[in-house]
């Protein structure tokens, strides 16, 4: 019976105050939950702004829920000023990091190059790379979807290898969807994921069979169900629901109760 996966990125959101108050309400509810033998199926992860990571990794411990940076930067080390390095996240209990979100790619002009270095400071550092690929909404009216979703694979795969990729994670998240309350509908998810595990399948079929696939764009307890009952979908990336402890809990169930149906 396979684990579902639950991540909520926190984006540029909250401070100190906030930021103790949803992680009581999410530590101490897990707590309880597996007090009744809940969430046995539901792997949790969360991502932080950069300066609250220390604060989450302490509250995070002893419990079943893991940490994760919202990006890296593409160097190692040295005269970078505001640069975060991957051995920086691994050292304050990082285990995965989400790349080319399309929040990045957008406002921060990263391009696949830029990625893909990022990806493998990740790889050389032991840090699980979540992989973000997703089209326009202009990219979809056009049908261009797949096509899009795959040329943002195959540069990072062409780079790093079938056995690199395979020590990561891919979330589909369709641009048109990120923040703006419309999701895509399952059927349309359940679409691209399969053509996401085909072409992975083509490079290797261990890596098609065992890639963990996500998917994120305006994820809710509403739709968290419908969205993973999907087959080729492994888990959802939360943005504005994971602000929430109700919220967020409510899609940790959601995924529980999938994979028990």
């Amino acid at each position: 019976m396979k684990k579902l996966l639950v991540a909520g990125n926190w984006k540029m959101n909250g401070d100190s105050t906030s930021v103790t108050s949803l992680l009581n309400s999410l530590t101490g509810e897990f707590d309880k939950a597996l007090d009744k033998a809940r969430f046995k199926h539901c792997e949790v992860l969360i991502f932080p702004p950069y300066v609250y990571l220390a604060q989450v990794a302490d509250s995070l411990r002893d419990t079943q829920l893991k940490l994760g940076a919202q990006d890296v930067d593409s160097r190692d080390t040295g005269a970078v000023t505001g640069g975060v390095a991957a051995a920086m996240l691994r050292d304050v209990g990082c285990q995965f990091v989400i790349l080319g979100h399309s929040e990045r790619r957008r406002l921060f002009h990263e391009d696949n190059e830029t990625i893909t270095r990022k990806f493998e400071q990740c790889i050389a550092h032991d840090l699980c790379p979540i992989l973000c690929v997703g089209e326009s909404l202009e990219q979809r009216r056009t049908g261009v979807t797949l096509e899009v979703v795959r040329e943002q694979l195959e540069f990072v795969c062409d780079r790093v290898g079938a056995t690199y990729m395979g020590k990561a994670m891919v979330a589909y998240e369709p641009v048109w969807a990120i923040g703006t309350g419309e999701s895509a509908k399952p059927e349309e998810v359940e679409e691209v994921h399969a053509g996401i595990r085909a072409y992975l399948a083509g490079i290797d079929a261990e890596l098609g069979a065992s890639t963990r696939l996500l998917y994120g764009g305006s994820v809710t307890p509403e739709n968290a169900s419908a969205l993973l009952a999907n087959e080729d979908v492994d888990g959802v990336l939360a943005g504005g629901a994971s602000l929430s402890g109700e919220k967020f809990l409510q899609v940790c169930q959601a995924a529980e109760m999938a994979v028990l149906k």
